[in-house]
């Protein structure tokens, strides 16, 4: 369950202010420890701007290729269509490397 950012400061707030240990109130409230940990650790280090949700996607991504590249690759497809595309790929990086 994805929790806004100002339920998990309430729930940073009820944790601090327990009498009782952080795993039993953290039981009681149904939240994982290691969840409630990371938002703790978050929130001392940027304060309540950083319990915001994140995107899970990652900003790049390691294996795209340039589109430079690719328009490369497009060509000597259409020039070589009798290649399949292991052939394809064996040939564009011995030629162009």
């Amino acid at each position: 369950m994805r929790y806004p950012a100002s339920e998990k400061l309430e729930i940073i707030r009820i944790v601090e202010q327990s009498h009782l240990p952080a795993k039993r109130t953290l039981d009681q409230l149904g939240v994982a420890r290691r969840t409630f940990y990371r938002w703790y650790d978050r929130y001392l280090e940027g304060g309540p701007e950083a319990l915001a949700d994140r995107p899970s996607t990652p900003s790049r991504v390691w294996n795209r290729i340039a589109p430079e590249v690719q328009d490369q690759i497009v060509d000597m497809a259409l020039e070589h269509s009798e290649l399949s595309p292991r052939e394809l790929a064996v040939r564009f990086t011995d030629e162009k490397r």
